[in-house]
């Protein structure tokens, strides 16, 4: 998921804020950041109807493969039944033109239309039943629920964002360091990073460097991975420090 270079991107501003406001009084080798989650979506619907379960609330984790919302699609459902009734029916109509020209009482063509048909309502049979597994939305990774933005029995359109999710074993330090330090900056270096929410210290590690200096602060990204993310949510920030640098 991670590339081997990230631009700063708008979501990074606020740590330009942060140094910014920090001024000159913090010594030259600490840096502004925010633990950001790797895993992290808004899912939306993928079908218009009206939902008819949401099991989890803000704050509540679930597993990978939990159904997190679900969709009235009775509808669906009786338009599969009657598509895998029609489908049968061409089968045996099928197996009884091929019998029929096996003793030639019909044509080939006979048996080609019986076939076109069959294949026809098959693929509709199998329209009908993509659009049942998108009546569930499943969870594509352990997490836990950031925001509910529907509620039960709403009718929502297709794209109608529903769900924010977030996976907080997944986190990355972001920070924007003086452009300056690039140089010594490599990847596998360690430097220690203080949350402003708990003041335990933590060694976080050097995973790669932006792709672009900001040409404005003179700032460049930098993303580091921390071993131990127990207790840490996403959008804690705190201060970095460099001993190198002293």
């Amino acid at each position: 998921m991670a590339s081997l270079a990230q631009a700063q991107t708008p979501a990074d501003t606020g740590l330009i804020d942060d140094n910014a406001h920090a001024g000159t009084s913090a010594p030259s080798s600490e840096a502004r950041g925010v633990l950001r989650a790797t895993n992290q979506a808004v899912l939306a619907s993928e079908l218009s109807g009206r939902i008819v379960d949401l099991p989890f609330q803000e704050g509540e984790s679930f597993n990978k493969g939990d159904t997190l919302a679900r969709f009235d699609c009775s509808a669906y459902q009786a338009q599969l039944n009657a598509a895998q009734a029609a489908s049968r029916g061409a089968s045996e109509e099928l197996a009884h033109n091929r019998q029929l020209a096996s003793l030639n009482s019909v044509g080939r063509f006979e048996v080609a239309r019986a076939e076109a048909k069959l294949s026809e309502t098959q693929a509709q049979a199998g329209v009908y039943q993509v659009q049942i597994k998108r009546c569930s939305v499943v969870a594509p990774y352990d997490g836990q629920v950031v925001e509910r933005k529907v509620k039960r029995y709403e009718s929502v359109a297709a794209g109608t964002p529903m769900l924010e999710i977030v996976d907080n074993r997944t986190l990355e330090l972001h920070l924007l360091v003086p452009s300056r330090w690039m140089s010594k900056l490599k990847p596998g270096q360690t430097f220690s990073f203080v949350p402003d929410e708990t003041g335990q210290p933590l060694t976080a590690t050097v995973k790669r460097l932006g792709a672009r200096i900001d040409e404005g602060s003179q700032t460049l990204l930098l993303i580091a991975s921390l071993p131990k993310a127990e207790g840490l949510l996403g959008g804690m920030s705190g201060t970095a420090q460099f001993a190198e640098f002293k």
